[in-house]
């Protein structure tokens, strides 16, 4: 299986990445082991998504990192307080 998820940091942005086991990399972004994020160690995972696909969870990936990705995020997967 391939996973695509995003975790909220401790400055309250979004990390968001592909993995092919989410329980590993969690541990490891918990631990400050992952260079791109070692400073703002993420605070929980928000959201993960399953994909038999490595093809389909790169383009998953590669939408939630786009502004229309960052649009249905906030609309569709994060409880934001109005």
């Amino acid at each position: 299986m391939y996973y695509v998820y995003f975790s909220v940091l401790t400055n309250g942005k979004y990390y968001i990445g592909y993995t092919t086991d989410i329980k590993s990399r969690v541990k490891k972004h918990q631990a400050g082991s992952v260079a791109t994020i070692c400073k703002l160690k993420p605070r929980e995972l928000e959201f993960f998504a399953a994909f038999r696909s490595e093809v389909k969870a790169l383009e998953s990936e590669r939408y939630l990192k786009s502004s229309s990705g960052f649009a249905f995020r906030n609309k569709r997967l994060i409880d934001i307080p109005f």
